[in-house]
Order: structure tokens, then C-alpha cells, then sequence
């Protein structure tokens, strides 16, 4: 027999507040993978391929990096989706977007939002970086691609400091 203390809606809340606990687990380790991977990429690979002698051995050292991570972040920008509109809508519903409070929101799904954009639309836009492989100057080319990767740093860790800034601010 259950005691007073256990009713159904203590053991819905408990279920309730699991779950919620298990999304944001998921959510934020989505998080360190991705933005920590954008921060690898951007500060320890375009050094080693700027150190690498060669057009050639520069575009398939990038190729080989970018389509790895890329089809990884696809996945985790999937999946961080999914859990923090869940998170958002079970914990604080969207009118929190419209207050002060909801700030720090605003700059975590500017980001996601961006890096969705970006992954949806990345083969036009190594299209126009590459589209003549003869002619290519590939320093200028990594120059552009890694000024895209530090500003998308920049704005992941203003995300972060978002995150951070809602959930304990």
C-alpha cells in the first residue's frame, strides 16, 4: 500500500520533473559537443592547415575535417532543437520570449537558428568559396571560412553566456 505522501500526482510530477532533468542533460551535453567541436575546429585546425604546405594538401585536410564535423553537428543541432523547444515549452512556455527573463533564450535560438541556416545552405556556400578550383587562392579561401568559424564562436559563446546568464542569473 502507498503512503500518504505518494498520491498519482506526486508520482505524475516526479515522472515530470525526471524527464524534464533527463532533456536538459541531453541538451547541454548536445551543447558542449557542438560548440566545443566549433571551438576545436577554429582555434587547432585552421592553424595546422595554415601551417600545411600545399593548396591541395590545405582543401583536403578541410574537406575531410568540415564533412566529419558537419554531419555530427547536423545531428546535435537536431537533437538541441528538439530538447530546448521541448525544455522551453514544458518549463517556461514561449510568452518568456517577450520578457526580460527571456533574453538569454533569444540568444540561444539566434544561434541555433543560424547554425540551422548555415549547415541547410553550406554546399551553396562552399560552392561560391570554391567554385573555381583552378583559380582558387586557397589562403584567402580558409582566411574567409575561418573568420565565418570565429564569429559563429563568438555568437555560440554569447549562447552559452545566455544559458548560463537565464539559468543562474
Amino acid at each position: 500500500m502507498l503512503t500518504q505522501w505518494y498520491s498519482l500526482d506526486f508520482l505524475a510530477a516526479l515522472g515530470t520533473t525526471m524527464l524534464l532533468t533527463i532533456l536538459l542533460i541531453i541538451h547541454v551535453i548536445g551543447v558542449i559537443i557542438w560548440i566545443g567541436g566549433v571551438a576545436f575546429v577554429t582555434m587547432v585546425i585552421f592553424p595546422m592547415m595554415y601551417q600545411t604546405e600545399g593548396s591541395l594538401e590545405k582543401a583536403l585536410l578541410f574537406q575531410r575535417v568540415e564533412h566529419r564535423f558537419a554531419g555530427m553537428v547536423r545531428w546535435l543541432i537536431a537533437i538541441v532543437g528538439v530538447t530546448g523547444f521541448w525544455l522551453l515549452y514544458s518549463k517556461y512556455g514561449f510568452g518568456i520570449l517577450a520578457q526580460r527573463q527571456g533574453i538569454g533564450i533569444l540568444i540561444m535560438i539566434f544561434a541555433w537558428t543560424l547554425y540551422t541556416v548555415i549547415l541547410l545552405s553550406e554546399r551553396k556556400i562552399f560552392s561560391k568559396i570554391f567554385a573555381d578550383p583552378e583559380k582558387i587562392d586557397m589562403n584567402n579561401a580558409l582566411k574567409i571560412i575561418n573568420g565565418m568559424h570565429w564569429a559563429l564562436l563568438v555568437i555560440s559563446m554569447s549562447a552559452v553566456a545566455g544559458g548560463v546568464w537565464f539559468g543562474h542569473g
